[in-house]
């Protein structure tokens, strides 16, 4: 089609810029190419005149490039962008030149020059403008400080001119036109604010005044000021906007935001339909039009995007690939979404097209809705280009809108009996009866509730949520065994996360999160407990968590959030406890559901935690050692080594660690180096943050216990272990390495470790004298573990885990010179069966002790699920046949004479 038939615009300026024209090459022009034709024609006319004449030829070459060649929408879209960047690094330049001349240049305290950066807001922040769109600015300069010239000014007074300078080369209408209507009403406080405002005024205004919408504004927020500084000042606007936009949990309280605010558009685009009919065609604003797209990518990024950082992108289109590349939308929906942002977008852009106007409506000219059907190409030999036109946005208007409010009006389940929302705690006692449950506990924790000073302290908003919640658990628990204790232990849980509100607003948004939640606490009081100890790991809810736990994909998560934070420069020691801590509960948290859901056995739960240890030992020991002051290495020569059921790999939830540092360094300094960092890893693994804590460690098992050195050097544990010199192991410390393996550090250096660990376990040794002496430390083991009572010790009394522990350290010590593959660490069960294989054990006693073993871990770790704080006691008649394999074990290792002793009460 002819362009000087469809666009009035261009039939006005055609031929007027052939001269800029001339400087291009064909297809739309770069930054550096609207850069030279900016100063060529400034050269001879002057900034505002130049930047005026280049972008109208600019829009020229657009439309050639889009209704005729139809170039991509991308690539149409950065034209107008790098246009809008190329005028406002001109007009800075131009308007701080004036300046300088008689106030000098701004400078911090320190000396350095301040700089003002602009930020590009909506579209301009995602680098899809339209062809005659305004541009949203925000102006933010970096220090406070004066100017160093005669006439000295405030940096604020300094930028505030600058701004007043700026705003005006851009968007004043002149004979030449106009370069962008410029919008600065995103700034602090809008139209009330000031021109300008400081990094640390923008960041306390986001700490104490910052609203919801503002977030949405704010995520797209780019600098767009300055190709040379570009980086470093975007890593400064970024500290501080990404705590404010993205938040650390799934920020459901951004629903209720982002409806307010949807409503008062459709309500404001129903208002000027009615005001104006030509106006009920907006492809923007109107129902299934342009905003909607952007409110569905929007609304998914904020909500999630604290805890997904993949999904971060200023840009619509790219930003729908990676919703689908995370699994938040499915990839043909992610598909047809953004098949409708193109198609509404290159409709929106040859309406502009006819008279270079920012609107987003539909003409109510037949001829000029005949002419933008033919610019897009709704040609077809039955009908005419205008019928195909409306019918195809009919339909996309009909599927995004239908997807809006599919994402943000999703009707949530009714409570049972319930006519009305609950609207006090009184009613939520009425509604226990109408369900069936027999509120004692339940009841009773309602009543305190009402009088608990969390609950006062409530908005009035986070109570009708708290409410809701409650209203909604009482008809999930109502389906649950025990529905009383559940929904007491319900209550508490929300008592004690519902200070921070967005828990509470996200239990009311997702139904089927609170279902699982019910679930978990009508199967455990310990996950109810950690609950409410890690409320952030509640996120973890909000789908069925049935992968198993990656540690490279823990350890990959881990590196991008320490590298995203060294990239905005908030990265230091308080950071990586967060980021490991964040981390840790999240995979436990899955571990545990997937535990409770019966989707793991207790041996797979503790391969899984044990893993989960390493993993965050190894990131810990990595990052300590770089927060060193004084390093002499690039990598540390230092392996830290798990005993006990770590190292064993039986770890189970809440349990210490025992480890045991070593390093393999010439260097002088190496034992205070290794020294400072054995203590700085202690405190990374067992300091309290807000994001929780980790482990308690316990590194009492070193050469000499609590009177030896914390870091020991592989020479001379080697010699303490094969008894080399004066100061060599004790049995007990031979029975401790049976479970000793290599977890974190130098590679090479735990593969010696685990050869002089190999060594040592080999060792002749005089079978009766062992014995009696790990029977000896049997007894007095025992001796500090009696309870009184009916109940048996699952580990500890005559029959118990520990018996079968001693056991098989005792098997292993006695044999391995002989047998050299009992030294593996293969764990409890499969080393009786070994030993029975062996024959170092009558014919089925290995095998039943193995069976034994396995059926009180289990029934240990069912206990500790249901809340039981230190020993797991059960009744004897639970564990007889257990008890009697594990006693025969005993026997058959040490003898009746040297067997560990009844515990009391037994």
């Amino acid at each position: 089609m002819q362009l000087d038939a469809f666009s009035r615009f261009y039939r006005r300026q055609s031929g007027r810029f052939d001269d800029i024209h001339a400087l291009w090459d064909g297809g739309i022009p770069g930054r550096n190419a609207i850069d030279a034709a900016v100063q060529h024609v400034q050269a001879r006319s002057g900034l505002s005149c130049a930047l005026r004449r280049v972008r109208n030829a600019l829009m020229l070459r657009l439309m050639e490039c889009d209704v005729l060649q139809e170039a991509p929408l991308a690539q149409v879209c950065h034209g107008i962008g790098s246009m809008a960047e190329s005028a406002i690094a001109a007009a800075l330049e131009h308007a701080q030149a004036e300046l300088r001349e008689r106030h000098g240049v701004p400078r911090g305290g320190d000396g350095s020059p301040a700089q003002l950066m602009v930020a590009g807001m909506g579209k301009l922040g995602g680098d899809e403008l339209n062809v005659s769109s305004d541009i949203d600015l925000v102006f933010v300069f970096d220090q406070d400080g004066h100017t160093d010239g005669a006439h000295p000014l405030s940096n604020f007074d300094y930028f505030a001119q600058v701004v007043r300078r700026v705003v005006p080369l851009l968007s004043d209408l002149t004979a030449d036109g106009f370069v962008f209507r410029v919008d600065t009403r995103l700034r602090p406080n809008g139209d009330s604010g000031p021109p300008v405002v400081s990094l640390a005024m923008l960041e306390e205004y986001f700490q104490v005044q910052g609203r919801e919408w503002e977030r949405f504004a704010w995520l797209k927020s780019r600098v767009v000021s300055a190709q040379d500084a570009a980086c470093s000042q975007q890593a400064a606007l970024d500290a501080v906007v990404e705590p404010f936009v993205w938040r650390r949990y799934l920020d459901f309280a951004m629903l209720e935001a982002l409806r307010g605010v949807h409503r008062q558009i459709r309500q404001e685009a129903a208002k000027r339909a009615s005001a104006r009919p030509e106006r009920a065609n907006d492809l923007k604003l109107g129902r299934g039009g342009i905003r909607e797209i952007e409110f569905i990518v929007q609304l998914l990024q904020v909500v999630r995007g604290g805890r997904m950082p993949q999904i971060r992108d200023r840009n619509t289109l790219r930003s729908l690939e990676r919703l689908a590349e995370a699994g938040l939308l499915q990839p043909e929906q992610a598909q047809r979404l953004a098949q409708s942002y193109e198609f509404l977008r290159r409709l929106e852009h040859r309406i502009q097209y006819l008279d270079d106007a920012q609107t987003h409506c539909l003409p109510a000219e037949d001829g000029d809705l005949e002419r933008i059907a033919q610019a897009c190409r709704m040609l077809q030999a039955s009908t005419r280009p205008v019928c195909s036109l409306l019918r195809e946005l009919d339909a996309v208007r009909e599927y995004v809108a239908g997807e809006f409010d599919a994402l943000l009006h999703s009707s949530q389940p009714r409570c049972v009996g319930c006519r009305k929302p609950a609207d006090s705690i009184e009613a939520l006692l009425h509604l226990l009866t109408a369900a069936g449950i027999d509120g004692g506990q339940s009841a009773g924790r309602l009543r305190a509730l009402a009088q608990s000073a969390r609950y006062a302290a409530l908005s009035d908003v986070g109570r009708t949520r708290m409410l809701r919640v409650i209203e909604r658990g009482i008809g999930i628990a109502s389906q649950q065994a025990q529905p009383d204790l559940v929904l007491a232990r319900l209550v508490d849980v929300l008592e004690a996360i519902g200070r921070r509100e967005t828990y509470l607003a996200f239990f009311a948004e997702q139904a089927q999160a609170l279902a699982r939640l019910v679930g978990l606490l009508g199967a455990s009081s310990w996950a109810a407990d950690y609950v409410k100890r890690n409320p952030m790991v509640v996120d973890e809810l909000i789908a069925p968590a049935i992968e198993r736990f990656s540690a490279q994909d823990c350890r990959d998560e881990c590196e991008r959030q320490r590298a995203r934070a060294l990239q905005r420069g908030s990265w230091d020691a308080g950071e990586g406890l967060d980021v490991l801590r964040r981390g840790f509960h999240a995979e436990l948290f899955r571990i545990l559901v997937r535990d409770l859901g019966g989707r793991l056995h207790v041996e797979q739960v503790a391969d899984e935690l044990s893993e989960l240890a390493d993993t965050v030992i190894d990131r810990a020991l990595a990052w300590a050692w770089e927060d060193l002051p004084k390093r002499h290495r690039e990598q540390p020569a230092f392996a830290v080594i798990a005993y006990g059921k770590l190292g064993g790999k039986e770890l189970g939830y809440g349990a210490d660690l025992d480890v045991v540092f070593l390093y393999d360094d010439e260097a002088a300094e190496a034992p205070e180096r290794y020294g400072a960092l054995a203590r700085k890893l202690v405190w990374w693994l067992t300091a309290a943050t807000p994001a929780g804590g980790l482990f308690e460690i316990d590194t009492r098992l070193r050469p000499n216990g609590n009177a030896g050195l914390l870091v020991t050097s592989l020479d001379a544990f080697e010699q303490y272990q094969l008894g080399r010199g004066s100061n060599t192991a004790w049995t007990w410390e031979h029975q401790a390495l049976t479970r000793a393996r290599f977890c974190a550090g130098d590679a090479g250096l735990g593969a010696r470790f685990e050869a002089i660990r190999a060594q040592v376990l080999g060792m002749p040794r005089d079978g009766a004298a062992l014995r009696v002496e790990v029977a000896a430390m049997r007894r007095r083991v025992a001796e500090g573990h009696t309870h009184r009572g009916a109940l048996f010790d699952l580990k500890h009394d005559c029959g118990g885990m520990v018996d079968v522990e001693f056991a098989v350290q005792a098997l292993v010590l006695e044999h391995a010179s002989a047998f050299p593959q009992l030294v593996a660490n293969v764990g409890n069960i499969a080393l009786l069966r070994l030993a029975e294989q062996l024959g170092l054990l009558p014919p089925r006693v290995g095998r039943l002790a193995a069976v034994a073993y396995r059926r009180l871990r289990r029934l240990q770790h069912a206990e500790r699920l249901r809340g039981a704080e230190q020993a797991a006691l059960v009744e004897p008649a639970r564990v007889g046949r257990e008890r009697a394999a594990v006693q025969a074990l005993s026997r058959a290792v040490f003898g009746r004479a040297e067997a560990a002793p009844r515990a009391a009460g037994l």
